[in-house]
């Protein structure tokens, strides 16, 4: 029998940051993804093999899989047992799929063995979720919350979820530890002006969250502010105002993260707008330009230039 489970890709629009502390955050899923099958085999083996989007292997593995079926795997002191030949992949690996039986104990214990393997539709660096629709599809073969999977793995705020799990923009908001989804219309007249560039670097999310987590700020009252934001762009249909929506998003973080505005740091020249997204200094930035847009960033060697409906669900 064969099982195959899908998740959209995601970029965050507003609240990056914030997002982790309650602010309302516009999400946006992409039309790129990542799909897992999963083959059920008779003999008691893990095959797993992770393919990148061209349809090349950049992770494969196998291993008994009774490691889950019969509890060796934590008594046996867990990830300890894998460092003579595992990497990072496998050890997160490893620990993704043991939290997951932690949640269903029923989890692996349906056949004898899985022939598992991943395939990304966008390159691994480009920072659109090889982490979180690995996390949610897992979760969808598990029949597990994959936002409790997500915070026993790589925590976060969970947007990452919503996004993998909706097929439109949605505002994100955590209420606690619950997340609150809501789909929205944000669907702006002025699309054809709106570009997201990769900065030919891939930004450590983790990293990120660690350094915001250590700043000391007001970060109430600048929740407040970008929850703001938030809720005018949703409705905003005028390119010139969502300019000055976008630049006061930027200035804000950049004051609190005593952080270089990208647009000030590489592209002080451009004629437009340009913001962060996610994690500041890597993966992609939005570019509110014109047609003339896409050159611009290819001469500066950034040859990653996409427009907004091709990428946006």
């Amino acid at each position: 029998m064969t099982h195959r489970f899908y998740s959209n890709g995601k970029l965050l629009l507003t609240g990056e940051y914030l997002v982790l502390d309650g602010a309302l955050s516009l999400a946006l899923p992409s039309k790129y993804g990542q799909t897992l099958t999963i083959k059920e085999l008779d003999y008691p083996e893990m095959k797993w093999a992770s393919l990148d989007h061209k349809g090349e292997a950049w992770f494969h593995t196998s291993f008994d899989i009774n490691l889950y079926k019969n509890g060796d795997f934590e008594s046996n002191d867990n990830l300890e047992n894998l460092k003579p030949t595992a990497n990072e992949v496998l050890k997160m690996l490893h620990k993704i799929l043991w939290e997951a039986k932690r949640l269903n104990p029923e989890f692996l214990m349906g056949s004898e063995g899985y022939e598992v393997q991943t395939d990304l539709s966008f390159p691994r660096d480009w920072g659109l979720g090889s982490s979180s629709t690995l996390i949610n599809n897992i979760a969808q073969w598990a029949k597990v919350d994959p936002y409790v999977l997500l915070s026993k793995t790589f925590n976060g705020s969970g947007y990452d979820i919503a996004c993998a799990q909706h097929n439109g923009p949605l505002t994100y908001r955590l209420e606690g530890i619950q997340p609150i989804v809501k789909r929205n219309d944000f669907d702006p007249p002025f699309k054809d002006s709106l570009f997201f560039v990769y900065l030919n670097k891939k930004q450590n999310s983790r990293e990120g969250i660690s350094r915001y987590q250590s700043l000391n700020f007001d970060k109430k009252a600048l929740i407040l502010k970008i929850s703001k934001i938030t809720r005018e762009c949703i409705s905003c249909v005028e390119i010139q105002k969502f300019k000055e929506l976008m630049n006061r998003h930027e200035l804000l973080l950049s004051e609190a993260l005593n952080m270089t505005p990208v647009k000030k740091l590489l592209f002080p020249d451009f004629d437009g707008t340009v913001k962060s997204l996610g994690a500041w200094g890597g993966d992609f930035v939005l570019a509110i330009g014109d047609a003339n847009t896409p050159d611009y960033f290819l001469r500066k060697g950034y040859e990653t230039v996409i427009p907004y409906e091709q990428i946006i669900l």
